[in-house]
């Protein structure tokens, strides 16, 4: 199968899978009952390795390369620009392979003109087509997507993922823009992202578990019988932002997967993330109900996560990174376990 016809069964299966969240049942933020604050007087806007965005929230990779995802993406960067938000195309090594489907990235350009526009390429690109992926949507940054676990379960999927980190050394310190390195749904671990700080990437998108499950939908577009407890791999997004923070805490943080609300949205922020990702949501609801739906939808977790900040006194984002929280559960566990000390992650607290 064409890598057009399977970036197409992806959206399709995508959009029609139930919605999933992230579980962030352990991460308690602190009521403060005298917040010196107000909701016209807070500040939105944060950085992301030295961009500045206006909004913590923006439309993550989806999908981009075939023929149908030019009338998606030229939707997502319309949402993306009515709600002043940063937008990521999805991977774009099909327009790379094939320069007709060019035009299907090229659109966000077209109607954002003026936009904060990621591109996305896979880890085993050269130098030369990170720099062309670039150029392509004339982007602010640069994602280098890793997805291991859909690759071995997909059926024409790669099996051989050696050689990678050089790749990724290459591109950092080649290409003009920010490299984010972002997983697509099975999170991000302290070791590994300890490396991609020592190679010189600007954020680390965790891409944790709780979203849309690319295991799963590889499962069904094979129509393969896999033991299902395997589908359940991969590191929760809560725990990974932690774990990711642990590894590189000088190195931005982008919190993604299944983060489908705005008290999910604060709670990864106050975790430490940088800004918020949103994908599997955007694309279900843009096909599903029409972009004035997403739109709502968007503004609707703006404004629950502007409740919150004043809820916990925090005037800005960077203050919503300081507010007390409390870590229990599951989550106290693992970090417990893998000897990460929360105390140390959250010291000026």
């Amino acid at each position: 199968m064409s890598r057009q016809a399977r970036k197409l069964e992806h959206l399709w299966h995508a959009v029609r899978s139930d919605l999933t969240s992230a579980d962030f049942c352990d991460i308690n933020l602190v009521h403060n009952c005298l917040p010196e604050t107000s909701l016209k007087a807070l500040d939105l806007s944060t950085n992301l390795a030295g961009i500045n965005l206006r909004l913590p929230l923006f439309i993550n990779a989806i999908t981009g390369g075939v023929e149908d995802a030019e009338c998606v993406n030229r939707e997502l960067a319309l949402t993306a620009k009515e709600c002043g938000m940063a937008l990521a195309v999805g991977s774009q090594m099909a327009a790379l392979e094939n320069p007709l489907y060019a035009k299907t990235f090229h659109v966000v350009r077209e109607v954002y003109p003026d936009g904060i526009i990621f591109a996305n390429i896979g880890a085993y690109s050269d130098v030369d087509m990170a720099r062309r992926a670039v150029d392509m949507v004339r982007a602010d940054a640069l994602q280098i997507h890793l997805n291991v676990p859909q690759e071995l379960m997909m059926k024409e999927g790669d099996t051989d993922f050696r050689g990678y980190r050089r790749q990724i050394e290459k591109i950092v310190g080649a290409v003009d823009v920010p490299v984010i390195i972002k997983e697509v749904g099975f999170g991000v671990a302290r070791e590994q992202a300890a490396i991609f700080k020592e190679l010189g990437v600007a954020a680390i998108d965790v891409g944790g578990k709780g979203g849309t499950n690319f295991m799963l939908i590889e499962r069904r577009r094979a129509h393969a019988k896999t033991n299902p407890d395997l589908l359940k791999w991969g590191i929760p997004t809560a725990i990974s932002i932690l774990e990711a923070k642990a590894g590189a805490p000088d190195t931005d943080i982008v919190a993604s997967g299944g983060l489908n609300s705005g008290l999910l949205a604060a709670k990864a922020l106050a975790l430490g993330a940088n800004t918020v990702g949103i994908a599997g949501l955007a694309a279900k609801m843009l096909l599903a109900e029409g972009r004035e739906k997403l739109v709502l939808c968007l503004n609707e977790m703006i404004n629950e996560m502007k409740m919150i900040m004043v809820m916990t006194g925090a005037h800005n984002i960077a203050e919503l990174r300081e507010v007390p929280l409390v870590v229990t559960g599951e989550t106290r566990q693992w970090l417990d376990q893998r000897e990460i000390s929360l105390s140390e992650l959250f010291s000026s607290r």
